[in-house]
């Protein structure tokens, strides 16, 4: 593969990535009845937003397309990437939020599952932890946005 070749798929990824987040941001957002309780879901178009089996299932997408760009992303590292680039420090940092909104979002695909029980204390720990993390994970993100530092670096 050329590095025409990589740069196109570099960008494939980010895209996918990018879109993958904001579908991930918005139907976690539309679970709480927040687009229907502020009459959001009210404009033209947006009805779906109100659906909660909808955005749940959108949800569950999302988070199969984001698995599958990590074992991609992780995988292409190890394999390929190693020996040229190192993870930088901001890398490190969305790898720690995203792990915990993974791990939190396992648990509560888990807690769904009509034959598991989990205290109820355990459920709402897990569901603040899950919003903590994404909130924690979109403020970095913005702030590494308007930093300029990326998730790689030339090694030296």
């Amino acid at each position: 593969m050329n590095l025409k070749d990589r740069s196109a798929e570099h960008r494939f990824i980010r895209r996918v990535y990018i879109l993958t987040l904001f579908v991930m941001g918005l139907s976690g957002f539309a679970q709480m009845p927040i687009f229907k309780r502020y009459y959001i879901a009210d404009i033209p178009g947006l009805a779906w937003l109100a659906d909660f089996y909808f955005t749940h299932y959108l949800h569950y997408l999302g988070a199969i397309v984001l698995f599958g760009i990590f074992g991609y992303c992780i995988t292409a590292y190890f394999m390929a990437y190693r020996q040229a680039f190192r993870l930088t420090v901001s890398a490190y940092i969305r790898m720690v939020f995203l792990s915990g909104i993974l791990v939190t979002g396992i648990f509560r695909v888990l807690k769904n599952l009509p034959n598991l029980l989990f205290p109820s204390d355990f459920i709402m720990f897990i569901d603040i932890a899950h919003l903590v993390f994404m909130m924690l994970f979109m403020s970095a993100a913005l702030v590494f946005f308007v930093m300029k530092t990326g998730w790689l670096r030339l090694r030296t």
